[in-house]
């Protein structure tokens, strides 16, 4: 691999990069390469990173009984009221 310094980059240049490769979780060294590559026509650019905050991680991770013990407590939440619809 080939190192590269990059001479006449103004600050607000590299604010921005720093700032995108925080937000993508990234250095700004992965970002600035993968940028390169994807402006040569090396790579393919990606859709927008998403990030998730969320559950999905667990999901199935669940023990049968596990899941069987959850369906069991949850169940009053998917009975609807008819009262509740009129």
């Amino acid at each position: 691999m080939a190192n590269l310094s990059i001479r006449g980059l103004d600050d607000k240049a590299l604010a921005a990069l720093k700032r995108r490769a925080a937000k993508e979780a990234s250095s700004v060294n992965t970002l600035v390469v993968r940028l390169v590559e994807q402006g040569l026509g090396l790579r393919r650019a990606r859709t927008a990173m998403t990030r998730h905050d969320d559950l999905d991680a667990l999901a199935g991770s669940w023990r049968k009984q596990e899941a069987a013990d959850f369906e069991r407590a949850t169940a009053a939440l998917r009975k609807v009221d008819p009262a509740l619809w009129k």
